[in-house]
């Protein structure tokens, strides 16, 4: 009855107004579930993402604020048009001595540009510093993304095998039952391992819904990641015993130093910083620009006056704008910048610790599970071959109901074992591969 629900629900929810498949989407119904590889699941997070999304975007606008400030550095063009109107009053001003006549035009090429100004040349080495920062934590996002969708993807393999090792434990603890109840039958057995018998195969069926529940929450959980809707439709490719080898310390310390977008971010932040405070520093200096005029500014909008004099000419003009006293604004905010420069050079060091911690504790936990890989394998030999060796000592009467029992339980927590310690070292090099940026 829940999965008919959920099934309606969500075939509900996909034919709902407003929500439309794509073309694709409806290719791949068509075709039947999708079946998903490791890079088929990190192309589709990476394209879906909204946590890697928004950090692309963040890296984008700060390249168009590089763009912008460096705009500012060049000489910029304007096309200046005015009319002015002064009431007559009989003078050649008009009312407004100000004016040059009842009657002035405007129309101007305007050139400005700075001969000196060091704020703006600081801005620009700031948003080149604020871009690469925003880019290196782009990646550290795309990383970590990386990482989460590792760990999904082998949480719905195990999810996957448990509930077949559950099946499977099931499938034994009735064939237990059957066989108890032939040895009762035949009396060369007591009730009680009938009994015995039973209450494993109540338990199993437990096990196998618990389990059933857990690849289904799974397999939602990890939908939300691949698709832009909501889908359950999908299958994914278990190769979980396919381990790769562990690299070598040395090979891993040599990526992460060179290549690790957390790093890079820090010190990106810290060049940004110090650049923050030559901008400080410069609101206390002299600035000197020019404008350049070419066009008309006359009482006629025409090329020659009614005197047969040229209108239309240019004019240059250059002015300096020297601090004098701003009650010490600009001092405080230097050493505001000067603080933020202290704090990022904080943070920096700290994640150079946080680094070489990270490397050292990725590792030893990618070689724990690593070499226990071989020794989970060989208990779940050893378990069955024990409750296969039991089964053989009940038929002939001499083992107990309790002692098949517990072979079986003992098989159950080996199969599972094996294939948590599996997965375990698939999660322990995704959080290695973060460090060097290899999936």
């Amino acid at each position: 009855m829940l999965r008919a629900a959920i099934a309606s629900l969500t075939l509900f929810l996909l034919q709902a107004p407003g929500q439309t498949s794509s073309g694709t989407g409806q290719a791949e119904a068509v075709a039947g579930p999708l079946r998903l590889t490791l890079e088929d699941a990190l192309a589709r997070a990476r394209a879906n993402a909204p946590q890697l999304l928004s950090a692309k975007i963040a890296s984008q606008l700060a390249h168009e604020d590089r763009s912008q400030a460096k705009a500012a550095l060049l000489p910029s063009v304007n096309w200046f048009n005015q009319f002015i109107y002064t009431q007559p009053n009989g003078a050649p001003s008009g009312v407004y001595v100000s004016n040059d006549g009842p009657h002035v035009y405007n129309n101007q090429a305007v050139v400005h540009g700075d001969l000196y100004a060091p704020g703006k040349l600081a801005e620009f080495q700031r948003s080149i510093a604020a871009e690469a920062a925003a880019r290196a934590k782009a990646e550290v996002a795309a990383r970590g993304l990386d990482a989460v969708v590792v760990q999904s993807y082998y949480g719905l393999v195990l999810a996957s095998r448990r509930l077949a090792n559950s099946q499977q434990s099931l499938l034994e603890s009735e064939r237990f039952l059957e066989l108890s109840r032939k040895q009762e039958q035949g009396g060369e057995a007591a009730r009680a391992d009938v009994a015995k018998a039973q209450i494993q195969v109540v338990q199993r069926q437990r096990d196998q819904a618990d389990a059933q529940l857990a690849a289904e929450k799974a397999r939602i959980a990890f939908a939300v990641l691949l698709f832009p809707d909501f889908r359950r439709d999908y299958t994914v490719v278990d190769d979980l015993s396919t381990t790769p080898a562990l690299p070598r310390m040395e090979e891993v310390q040599a990526r992460a130093a060179s290549n690790n977008p957390d790093i890079r971010a820090a010190q990106a932040i810290v060049q940004q910083q110090s650049f923050e405070t030559k901008i400080a520093k410069s609101a206390m200096l002299p600035t000197l620009s020019f404008d350049y005029f070419y066009g008309i500014n006359a009482n006629q909008y025409a090329v020659y006056n009614p005197e047969d004099q040229k209108n239309l000419g240019s004019a240059v003009q250059a002015q300096m704008t020297i601090p004098v006293w701003n009650w010490g604004a600009n001092r405080s905010k230097v050493r505001q910048a000067e603080l933020r420069l202290q704090q990022a050079k904080i943070e920096l060091t700290f994640a150079q610790r946080q680094l070489l911690a990270n490397l050292d504790s990725f590792y030893l936990d990618a070689q724990v599970a690593d070499s226990q890989i071989a020794s989970l394998h060989q208990s779940e030999v050893l378990a069955e071959e024990s409750l296969r060796l039991t089964l053989l000592r009940y038929e002939a009467g001499e083992a107990s109901a309790l002692e098949v029992v517990d072979a079986q339980t003992t098989l159950a927590l080996a199969r599972n074992g094996y294939d948590e310690g599996l997965a375990r070292y698939r999660f322990a090099i995704a959080n290695l591969h973060t460090l060097t940026g290899v999936f």
